[in-house]
């Protein structure tokens, strides 16, 4: 336990460093963390006799991660299309020594891990980096009319017919509106989301869990639990999202029950392929919390979906 505890300090520490200061030392340290996630995945399919193409599998990964660093989403998709094409190549070239199904769980692989990992580095940026003297886009310029009680809400138009009542302060503010860069702010509510996603799932299921969600796939899964973990996250959302950081409230409840859901399969997806390779934990790098797709199953599910959720709402 005192293992696991260091350990998720340390992690934490090291979250917040690269979370906030952004840059290269956010892109570098995704890009590692995908690299170990790679090497936890060829690991456990090669327990199951299955041979990933893996120094391959490494440079793609690089290369794609390198591409959302960049902010080049045409060159994201070429790098992943032309690993596609070589891997499979391989299987032609090296007929008898890599077969099929190596080949198409190199692919799986590479899309599992490397994109997850390149919208994670798209949220972090998605107002752009600004070039020397230009200004940072900030979490109030993203935030849609936060000035007021009702904007919070995201009333619209309602608003109006509740012009009347008097005792209703339009003015009151109720978030701290920490002014940060708006990639820093909206990584922090993902993570957030993610963390309390898992955790939240784990006391309820453990306190109150009698019916198993996936009893086939995860054994400790209960209903309970993912109910729980709804609550928690869209809470979570809430607070992170509206109180600290200003964001639309309707907005920031939606994306925590959408959030609890993409963790909670990304949750389930790991037990999947942990169950087929017969591991119980895919590595040892983080002590005391097993490997990295252990820790970021969930985050593998929610960065792509926030990403998108935060394009298509509007919220920047």
């Amino acid at each position: 336990m005192a293992l696991r505890i260091i350990t998720g300090i340390i992690g934490i520490a090291v979250a917040a460093f690269v979370i906030q200061y952004g840059g290269a030392p956010f892109a570098g340290f995704a890009m590692f963390l995908s690299l170990l996630a790679w090497h936890e995945y060829s690991s456990a399919f090669r327990r199951a006799g299955v041979i990933t193409t893996y120094i391959f599998g490494a440079l793609a990964l690089i290369l794609l991660l390198c591409c959302a660093w960049l902010g080049n989403a045409e060159e994201l998709l070429a790098v992943l299309t032309l690993s596609m094409m070589a891997i499979f190549l391989l299987t032609v070239i090296l007929r008898g020594s890599t077969r099929p199904t190596d080949a198409c769980v190199s692919v799986a692989g590479i899309m599992y891990i490397g994109l997850p990992f390149a919208h994670l580095i798209f949220l972090r940026f998605l107002t752009d980096e600004p070039q020397p003297g230009e200004a940072v886009t900030t979490v109030k310029e993203i935030a849609t009319n936060n000035s007021t009680l009702l904007d919070k809400f995201d009333l619209g138009s309602l608003g109006k017919f509740l012009d009347f009542l008097p005792s209703i302060d339009l003015n009151l503010n109720l978030s701290l509106n920490v002014n940060v860069d708006a990639g820093c702010a909206l990584v922090w509510v993902l993570f957030a989301c993610t963390w309390a996603s898992d955790t939240f799932a784990y006391f309820v299921g453990s306190a109150i869990g009698s019916h198993k969600l996936a009893s086939s796939i995860s054994p400790g899964k209960t209903v309970e639990g993912f109910l729980g973990s709804i609550f928690g996250t869209i809470l979570t959302a809430l607070v992170v999202g509206t109180f600290i950081f200003g964001l639309p409230l309707i907005k920031m409840a939606v994306a925590g029950f959408v959030l609890a859901l993409a963790a909670t399969l990304g949750d389930l997806v790991e037990s999947v392929l942990k169950r087929f390779a017969s591991v119980k934990d895919s590595g040892f790098f983080l002590p005391g919390h097993g490997g990295v797709l252990d820790r970021f199953d969930s985050l593998l599910f929610t960065a792509p979906t926030f990403y998108y959720f935060v394009i298509l709402s509007g919220i920047a």
